[in-house]
């Protein structure tokens, strides 16, 4: 008789932040060994194609996922009218991921699991300050896409969690952004250049790339 893999779970979730809640997409794959919550960067959602061809290929290596909307859909509404101003509000959205780490330690599916961020351009700031403020020791691992981890300013200096910041290689300004704020990192830390790949990795086989030094950065210390 033929035995059945087992099935991850796949929940949508909706995640109480003050008077507003995040909408989420939980999976856990079987045997999960760790979480990563995403956060995704300006003008982006958790439906962001990029970011979940990541999670699914975490997934595969067996770390549960959270991708999520720091925004409710009123928020994104008013930015549409006011310009971006809450999608660049880093304080908003660093606080809106503590909350979400929150959820999943009270959660008892995830409550056990070691936790890691995945942070995409603004989101990457988003991450770097909360692993460096409420949720500082806490967070096991933090891992950059083409993000803009200068924007974490003061903060990256407290940031005490692994983190890997990966660029594209024809992403001139964002190389040197991240350059410096290689230097502002006092954790363990490493800059990881994609050659030929622009600022959202959409060149033949460079998001594959980020996908597998994520999961080697993960699989390392999400213990």
């Amino acid at each position: 008789m033929r035995s059945r893999a087992i099935a991850a779970e796949e929940s949508a979730v909706s995640i109480p932040a003050g008077d507003a809640s995040i909408a989420g997409d939980l999976v856990i794959p079987p045997g999960a060994r760790g979480i990563v919550l995403f956060a995704h960067g300006s003008g982006s959602s958790r439906h962001s194609p990029r970011n979940r061809f990541v999670a699914q290929e975490l997934q595969k290596a067996n770390l549960a996922t959270l991708l999520m909307d720091l925004l409710t859909p009123s928020e994104e509404a008013l930015d549409e009218v006011t310009g971006g101003s809450l999608r660049f509000d880093i304080g908003l959205l660093s606080g809106r991921l503590e909350t979400a780490s929150d959820w999943v330690r009270a959660n008892s599916s995830t409550a056990e699991l070691p936790l890691g961020y995945f942070g995409a351009s603004t989101g990457a700031a988003a991450a770097l300050v909360a692993a460096a403020a409420g949720w500082r020791g806490k967070v096991s691992a933090v891992v950059s896409r083409g993000g803009r981890p200068d924007m974490a300013h003061d903060a990256l200096g407290a940031v005490k969690a692994p983190t890997l910041l990966i660029v594209g290689g024809d992403d001139d300004v964002v190389i040197e952004l991240n350059r410096k704020a290689l230097r502002k990192l006092s954790c363990e830390k490493r800059l990881e250049i994609v050659p030929g790949a622009t600022h959202l990795f959409e060149e033949p086989g460079t998001l594959e790339q980020v996908a597998s030094l994520a999961a080697d950065w993960f699989d390392r210390y999400l213990k």
